[in-house]
C-alpha cells in the first residue's frame, strides 16, 4: 500500500469522483479497509431492517477502497467485475460497517472478502466476496 493512501486521501478522492457513493473509509491498512455507511435518512424495510441493496452498496464501497489501497493508485476506472453477497441475519442499527480483506491481487484484478455488521463486529449481518478489475497501465 502506498504511504500516501490513507482513509482521508481515499475519502477526498471519492468525494471528487463519486460523491453519491454514500459510504466513507474509516480505516485502511495492509490488506484491509473498513468502511461505514451512515443510515440516518435512508429508507428502511418494514421492521426497521437495513435493506439488502444498502448492504450490497457498502460491501462494494469497502472493496473499492481495498482495491485502491492494494494497488497504491487512486484510479477512477478501478471497477467492480463481480460481487456476491450472502445475508446472515436481519441488520438493525443506525450505522452499517464493512471490513474488506484482501484475498489476492494480480496485475489485472483485486479479489477480496467483506464482512458487514451493525453494532457488534462479532455479529455479522452479511458476508460478500468480489473482484475489482484494474485499468490497463
Amino acid at each position: 500500500m502506498s504511504d500516501e493512501i490513507n482513509a482521508e486521501t481515499i475519502n477526498l478522492f471519492v468525494a471528487g469522483c463519486f460523491p453519491e457513493l454514500g459510504s466513507r473509509c474509516i480505516d485502511i491498512g495492509e490488506g484491509f479497509a473498513i468502511a461505514e455507511y451512515d443510515l440516518r435518512g435512508v429508507a428502511r424495510r418494514p421492521g426497521g431492517y437495513i435493506s439488502g441493496p444498502d448492504q450490497f452498496r457498502l460491501a462494494d464501497g469497502a472493496l473499492w477502497f481495498l482495491a485502491l489501497s492494494a494497488t497504491g493508485e487512486l484510479e477512477e476506472m478501478t471497477v467492480t467485475s463481480e460481487l456476491s453477497i450472502r445475508y446472515l441475519r436481519p441488520a438493525l442499527g443506525d450505522k452499517l460497517f464493512a471490513r474488506a480483506e484482501l484475498d489476492s491481487k494480480s496485475r489485472r484484478s483485486v479479489v477480496g472478502s467483506v464482512s458487514l455488521w451493525c453494532d457488534n463486529e462479532e455479529k455479522k449481518v452479511s458476508v460478500a466476496q468480489g473482484t475489482y478489475t484494474l485499468p490497463l497501465a
